[in-house]
């Protein structure tokens, strides 16, 4: 591909090495959460969210359990003032809610921005300036030191300012475009601002760390967050931020290992919504924490609500195979995908196991509010026997016997192949009714006695065309005095093969479903049957695998 010779590598390692992430194998707890879906995500969008919107979507954010939350450019635009205001004036903030708000750090922005957030409870005023070369020397054009005087400036007057206004402010520097910018001259950078605001225990500071363009393999940023981590001045009253975003892809790589270079928190939207690739995923943030047992402190058990909430106040469309999300994530349709997890499924049940290691479920799906039913296995022309074992079993009761799902599933699979649409589990349970229950009768049994003597002895009343015969029979069992019953009278040869029952407690009357198949000429036919009686059941099973068998 041509093209390739213009590019070059624009991030900046540290100075030094910075490797100990490297030997670290887990995240033990979850970073401090701060949503920017409603300025970042917001800013994104064909058409921003309306005011009522805006509030509708901050409430969800609530839900969810956000204590941070960047509710917008209060100078930026009136929609963004009067937002943050109505959350101000009716007392929309909770006590253990801090709302941030951004500005640049630009005298007359910074006064507008304090306008906007005088009376909230708890506040977060987020001043950044571009560090990077490429914006020193070809959007200001200014040197290090002139760069570095914005940023002190900036921070300056946040400080000031902040004694002019209800509530508690604490503050928050971001260097744009990080990765763009010589890490020595970052650090330098954001040791000055701390220098001005002089954070304590108790009002603590936030440097954020953004991957304004992501342009730096992982591992690479990685080992700048750790540089920066370990260098900050006050670095036990400062909060690391995070705020990776996703042009090549690799945000959530990149929040991960930052978080085990030294980072406290992470800023991102719900779904990776933002400019151009987007903002990292919080959502796949959270759950990945979750997947390993680690408390993520955000609530995502309604996912399907979030998703539904989020396309419409936003416009956006959650993808089908969006991690822990997507309508499509927890499904399988391949047939070896389905049997795996049919049997993890079985055997969790079977030893009653409280670890969660099914095959290829990274996660119980009843964690985000899914269902095994209609979620986990679906059944097209890909799925296989052990699928369509699952679904008959979770839906209906029924455990197929192992040696006729091979069966089941090609028939399944021809009907599905034919219509070319995947099938729900009231097709899949006509298919199994029609081709093995209640298939066409040639003949039929309104009634059978049986006396016990050296073995069973059955009499079976054969109704045919109309007319009802008596027919006797000897055997083992009843079932077996039925079937030879039967073969004396039809005057037909097959031989008893499988027999296997089971109740179907799915209603209040349990019943009892059988399963019988029978061999002719080394061909395998199965038939089913359903009644309260357990010895009726399995009559009707094997009239059925007779009527089917061609042999009458």
């Amino acid at each position: 591909m041509k093209g390739f010779e213009k590019y070059q590598k624009t991030y900046f390692m540290p100075p030094v090495d910075c490797y100990d992430w490297v030997k670290k194998d887990a995240i033990d707890r979850a970073p401090l959460w701060c949503s920017v879906d409603l300025r970042d995500g917001n800013q994104a969008l064909v058409e921003p969210m309306s005011l009522d919107e805006k509030l509708e979507f901050y409430q969800m954010l609530l839900e969810i359990g956000f204590k941070h939350i960047e509710v917008g450019f209060p100078a930026a635009s009136d929609t963004e003032y009067r937002f943050l205001r109505t959350l101000i004036e009716r007392n929309m903030i909770p006590k253990d809610v801090t709302v941030q708000v951004l500005t640049q750090a630009r005298d007359h922005i910074i006064k507008k921005t304090f306008e906007a957030v005088d009376g909230a409870p708890n506040a977060v005023v987020h001043v950044y300036n571009s560090t990077s070369v490429a914006q020193r020397e070809q959007v200001f054009r200014k040197s290090k030191e002139e760069v570095k005087k914005i940023a002190v400036n900036g921070a300056q007057m946040v400080y000031d300012l902040a004694r002019d206004v209800k509530g508690n402010i604490s503050f928050e520097y971001s260097p744009e475009s990080f990765q763009g910018t010589e890490m020595d001259y970052a650090l330098e950078v954001c040791n000055a601002v701390l220098d001005v605001w002089k954070p304590t225990p108790d009002r603590k500071s936030i440097i954020n760390l953004p991957t304004t363009v992501e342009n730096a393999i992982p591992h690479v940023f990685a080992s700048q967050v750790e540089y920066i981590s370990k260098n900050l001045k006050y670095r036990e009253n400062v909060l690391l931020s995070l705020h990776p975003h996703n042009d090549r892809g690799s945000g959530i790589c990149d929040a991960e290992l930052g978080l085990l270079a030294g980072a406290d928190r992470i800023e991102g939207t719900l779904f990776g919504n933002g400019e151009r690739t987007g903002n990292v995923d919080i959502i796949t943030l959270a759950m990945n924490l979750h997947s390993h047992g680690v408390e993520n402190q955000l609530n995502f058990s309604n996912m399907k609500k979030i998703v539904k909430t989020y396309e419409k106040l936003t416009g956006m469309q959650v993808s089908p195979r969006q991690p822990y999300a997507g309508d499509l994530v927890f499904t399988a349709f391949s047939g070896s995908h389905q049997d795996a997890i049919a049997k993890g499924m079985s055997f969790r049940e079977e030893k009653k196991r409280t670890i969660w290691d099914v095959p290829y479920l990274p996660i119980d799906p009843k964690d985000v509010g899914r269902t095994y039913d209609s979620d986990v296995i679906r059944i097209n022309s890909q799925s296989g026997k052990g699928g369509v074992s699952y679904v008959l079993k979770r839906n209906y009761g029924l455990s197929i016997p192992y040696r006729m799902r091979e069966e089941l599933g090609y028939l399944v699979k021809d009907v599905s192949d034919k219509r070319d649409q995947e099938l729900s589990a009231e097709l899949i349970y006509e298919i199994f009714k029609k081709n093995y229950r209640d298939v066409e009768k040639k003949f039929d049994i309104p009634e059978c006695h049986f006396q016990q003597r050296d073995g069973i002895d059955a009499v079976v009343t054969i109704e045919q065309d109309g007319k009802r015969t008596e027919a006797v029979g000897h055997g083992n069992g009843r079932l077996d005095a039925v079937s030879n019953a039967l073969k004396a009278h039809f005057k037909i040869e097959y031989e008893l093969t499988d027999y296997e029952q089971h109740a179907v407690s799915r209603t209040t009357s349990s019943k009892a479903m059988s399963y019988v198949s029978i061999m002719v000429d080394e061909q395998i036919i199965w038939g089913a049957g359903l009644d309260e009686d357990i010895i009726k059941s399995s009559i009707y099973a094997l009239m059925a695998a007779i009527n089917r068998s061609g042999l009458l």
